[in-house]
């Protein structure tokens, strides 16, 4: 029979000769999927003998992920903020780069606030049920223009108990969405570059949907039209929070700031790369467009 440690060992060997990054991460969660045990059980009963037919789940799982399979389309969901999401084909799996958003989000709204949240291009609802999450006040619209990511986003809503706060629409962007309806506007955009699409990692290319990844011939098309529709939904003062590409920052900041934001800023990630493109639309009223 196997122990939990000789099959984590002979887990994170495979995947170290795959070239896989964080083998040792990776083939723990896959053990515990695979064994039903959690990381304390791992770590603390590292000589339990799992079963045959658990064996031979985790040797399944390790070949997928061999074969670049992210271990969020192997398990079927994925770790973001503080919550856990079923993630589908359908949706793009949630980074920790995201997380940024959410930090800007909450860093402007106090835990008490009563305010309303946007999220243009919902997918699995990561940063928009991340933020409900942690701010009790606060309710929240999801918008997609896939149906099938909009049925991912309801499910972690229900599962996550938040479906009472969080709404889902199937729109393109913000399409027909009242004006100045919304105190926070947050959005994680398609933004690599249409010609880098095959350059990158197959764990992103091969598995996430090319909807949420095509930013179009300069990667900017989406940031287009996201910066003048969120001038035009967002409240006097309200904020907003959009995620970019590392090399992005400049072109993205001129776009909301022709579209009349104030306070435009750039947020580095923990990887101190520029990840979030963040302002507010003018306090005393209706921001005009730069010309």
């Amino acid at each position: 029979m196997t122990t939990l440690l000789q099959a984590w060992k002979a887990a994170q060997t495979r995947l170290t000769q795959a070239r896989i990054d964080s083998p040792a991460i990776d083939a723990r969660l896959l053990l515990e999927a695979a064994a039903d045990v959690t990381r304390a059980d791992v770590i603390s009963d590292p000589y339990r003998e799992i079963t045959a037919e658990q064996a031979s789940t985790l040797e399944a799982y390790v070949d997928r992920r061999a074969r670049r399979e992210p271990v969020s389309r192997i398990l079927g969901r994925k770790g973001f903020w503080k919550i856990l999401l079923t993630v589908t084909p359908h949706v793009l799996s949630p980074r920790p780069d995201t997380e940024t958003v959410v930090e800007v989000a909450l860093a402007a709204f106090p835990e008490s606030m009563r305010f309303s949240v946007l999220d243009v291009g919902v997918g699995s609802g990561a940063i928009l049920l991340a933020i409900l999450a942690e701010r009790p006040g606060a309710k929240g619209l999801g918008t997609d223009v896939s149906e099938e990511a909009l049925a991912v986003a309801r499910d972690n809503a229900a599962n996550l108990d938040l479906n009472d706060r969080a709404a889902f629409l199937r729109t393109s962007w913000a399409d027909g969405l009242p004006s100045e309806g919304f105190d926070l506007v947050v959005s994680n955009p398609p933004y690599i570059r249409s010609a880098e699409i095959e350059t990158l990692d197959p764990e992103v290319r091969d598995h996430d949907p090319l909807l949420a990844l095509d930013g179009g011939p300069d990667g900017l098309e989406a940031y287009r039209v996201l910066a003048p529709e969120t001038m035009r939904l967002l409240k006097a003062g309200g904020v907003f929070a959009v995620e970019i590409g590392w090399d992005q920052a400049a072109e993205v900041e001129r776009l909301f700031r022709e579209a009349g934001a104030q306070d435009v800023r750039t947020v580095k990630d923990l990887g101190d790369r520029e990840r979030v493109v963040t302002g507010i639309k003018n306090p005393l009223g209706k921001s005009e467009p730069t010309r």
